[in-house]
Order: structure tokens, then sequence, then C-alpha cells
């Protein structure tokens, strides 16, 4: 019975998709769910959504809930982490401030002003959870779900020895899309794709032996098709190949779309901001999932695109599973940084994960990729050397506020942002 530590389970919506997703392998069906949140209203919901799963599902599995994380991580064999640091009032101050100075994010938890603040809130606690983990799961598998992604794994990686992984649905979930533009069955679409997170690159995409591409570039001369997805098809066509985040999501990485409300509405008429979606759209969520628990409504049990349980599944049944994940580039990328965080195709078996070798990514995507790649490495080293200084320079490198700030205003920003979250970041100036 593997034990499955589950932290920041209050994410409740989230949580119940994994845990429903463990549970649908009868293999894993007699698993140890451990949750642990800090928030307990939101730790008895998921607690008593996942007794009602298992008494739906005729599983055998044990689910224990906790607000002390070292519980949960003692003897853990896996540990999935979806933490929110700061919550929704400092994800809002993420966005506010920014957008007063002209910087409009459409999520902010990536790069950008939001990304790097984030980042510099969620690194301590990730590392102090690998400090839990050397002494109480020391071979334990990390699995991550919070962002910025690639700067908290570069972080894990650079100041841990904890196994771990970062996660993501782009790669799966942007495969589905791209079979639908081109009218054919998603389940039967081949993919290679590598990058880093949120900016990974369709290299190949096939039916069979059918390159995919000629129809790609077909669909989008469909104003229809094009404009669900603008962004990305205009990245696709002076870059040549599609990337993995949506077009609102992309929008954010790049100097091109977001300078001004214009460019932005042609590209992307309806408005989509992920701050919103999580203070109006969330509760009708937690609301079903309240009588869910309680019998109330029933539970429609499906399996998700997720990466996390057929990872768990093929490190305890041995069944090999491909997946991709955020790892160190230990020379999978060979024109990106050394030792930043790249998502790549990853095999999966008793053993682990093992990253594939790609090699070198066409010139022009390695080099969109770099400019993110930049602001990671120094919201890294800010996070770990408590530099704000290191912060302020890394926000500078932000492809979208560099093209619409100078330096001074970039620094008053950043300024104001460690007044406004200092609580939580710890340092500032």
């Amino acid at each position: 019975m593997a034990k499955i530590a589950f932290i920041g389970a209050g994410s409740v919506v989230f949580a119940k998709r994994l845990i429903m997703d463990i549970l649908s392998y009868p293999e894993l069906s007699n698993s140890e769910i451990a949750l642990m949140d800090i928030n307990k209203e939101r730790l008895d919901l998921i607690y008593a959504l996942t007794k009602k799963l298992i008494e739906v599902m005729g599983c055998n599995a044990k689910v224990t809930a906790t607000l002390d994380r070292r519980e949960v991580l003692d003897s853990a064999k896996y540990v999935i982490n979806m933490i929110q640091v700061g919550g929704l009032e400092m994800f809002e101050v993420d966005c506010e401030i920014p957008r007063r100075y002209g910087i409009d994010q459409t999520v902010g938890d990536t790069v950008g002003p939001g990304g790097v603040f984030r980042g510099l809130r969620t690194i301590p606690v990730l590392l102090d959870i690998a400090k839990d983990m050397e002494e109480l799961c020391p071979d334990a598998l990390f699995i991550n779900y919070s962002n910025p992604m690639a700067i908290n794994c570069w972080a894990m990686n650079k100041a841990t020895k904890i196994k771990n992984v970062g996660l993501c649905h782009s790669v799966q979930g942007t495969a589905h899309q791209l079979a639908t533009y081109v009218g054919v069955d998603p389940s039967q679409v081949s993919y290679w794709v590598a990058g880093i997170n949120h900016m990974a690159w369709f290299l190949e995409f096939k039916l069979g032996d059918e390159d995919l591409y000629p129809r790609l570039w077909k669909a989008m001369e469909d104003p229809e098709i094009y404009i669900k997805d603008a962004v990305r098809f205009e990245i696709m066509k002076y870059f040549d190949y599609f990337v993995t985040e949506s077009t609102h999501h992309m929008s954010e990485y790049v100097p091109y779309f977001r300078r001004n409300p214009e460019r932005i509405k042609e590209l992307i008429p309806e408005r989509w901001d992920y701050l919103e979606i999580c203070r109006d759209r969330w509760q009708p969520h937690y609301e079903r999932i309240k009588r869910e628990a309680i019998g109330e409504e029933p539970i429609v049990v499906d399996r998700s695109n997720e990466y996390a349980a057929s990872i768990i599944y093929s490190m305890e049944t041995g069944v090999l599973s491909r997946i991709n994940g955020n790892v160190n580039n230990d020379n999978l990328i060979t024109n990106l940084p050394k030792d930043c965080c790249v998502e790549v195709p990853c095999l999966v078996d008793k053993t682990g994960i093992h990253p594939c070798f790609v090699g070198e990514l066409p010139p022009q995507c390695a080099a969109l990729n770099r400019t993110n790649i930049n602001l990671q490495e120094l919201a890294v080293i800010a996070a770990l050397e408590k530099d704000p200084r290191k912060a302020f320079q890394a926000v500078m490198l932000d492809p979208l506020t560099a093209s619409i700030l100078e330096p001074r205003d970039i620094k008053r920003m950043v300024e104001e942002m460690f007044k406004a979250e200092k609580d939580w970041v710890g340092f500032g100036y």
C-alpha cells in the first residue's frame, strides 16, 4: 500500500481530480491517501469527498487528513504538491500592482512580475517541505503542480537532493486541441514536444506516418479556427512551430501582443483573467463538491489526462508510460542553458522517471525559450539568496515588462510589490 501525500489538498477541485485518477487504477485502489492543508474547512471537505469516492468506486484505499505536514510526509512514497502560497490575496497583488503600471497579465503566475513574486513566496515553502522529506521520506518522489513551474523546479534541483518532477497539462491539452483543429481523432495522434514549461514546442505532430503540420497550416487560414488560438497561430506563423500554452497565457511571455488594449482585443476578443475566475467561479465548484461529499449529488467518475496517477501506476507496476515532465536540463536540450528547468518527454517505469534526450531545438525556438529562462535564473537566485535586487533584475528581463516600462519604472513597481508582499516574501528593499 503506497502512501501518497497531498500537500495543499484544500485545492479541492484539483485534488478531487488527482485522487479519482489514482483510485481508477485497480492496482492503486488500496493506496493510502494522506491529505494535508492549512485550511481546516477545505481539508475536512476533501477528506469527506475522498471517503465518498472510495465508497462509490468500491476501493480498499485508506484516507487520513491532518494539518500537520510532517505527519503526511512520514514514510510517504509520493508527495503531490499543489500549494498556492499567499492565496488569492497575494495573487491579486501580483496582478493589480503591475496593471497600474501598464503590465496587463492575464494570469501572472509563470514569468512577469507576478511569476517572479509567486516564486519568491513559494520557493522557501518548497525548500521547507524538501527538508522535512530528507528526514522523513528521503526516497520519495516529489510531484510538483505549483506555479511558477520552471522557477520552482529549478530551485528544488539547485537547493535539494529530493527527487522531483514538475507536471502540467499543457502538452496533452494542446495535443487534443490541435487534433480538433485538423479534424482527427485526438486519441490517434502522436507528438514529440520539448522546450520549457508553458513554452514547449510541438517538434512533431503526426497521425501514423502523416505529418499533420501541413493540415495545421491550412487550418490556420480558417478565420473561425484562427481566432480560437490567435496568439499561438501568430507564434507558429513567425517561429514555425506550435507552442504548448494557451493563447491567453502565451501572450504574457513575449513582447509582441499585450502592449495596448486594441491589439489584445483583436487577438483575444473575450477577456480571460485567471484571478477573476478564481474569485468568481470557484464557489459553485466548491458547493458542488460539498453536495457530492454528503451524497446529495452523484459523483461522475472518470479519469483525467493529468500525469500524476500514470507516474505512480508505472512506478508501482513497472508498466512503461511516457509523460512530459519538468526536469533539470542535464544535457537534454543542448542549446538551452545547463541546469535550467526544461520540459521534455520522459519514460516512467518501476525505477522512476527517465528524461529523454532531445538535442537541439530549432534555433528560433531555443532563442525565445531563453528570453524566459533569463528571468527564471535571476528569480531563483533572488529567492535562494534573498536578494531583492536580483528580483528586480529578473522583472527587468521579462519580455513583456521590458517592452513597456523603463528600468526606473520597473524598480518602483517592484518596490511597491515587495512592500505589499513583505509578510509572505520575507525580504525586500
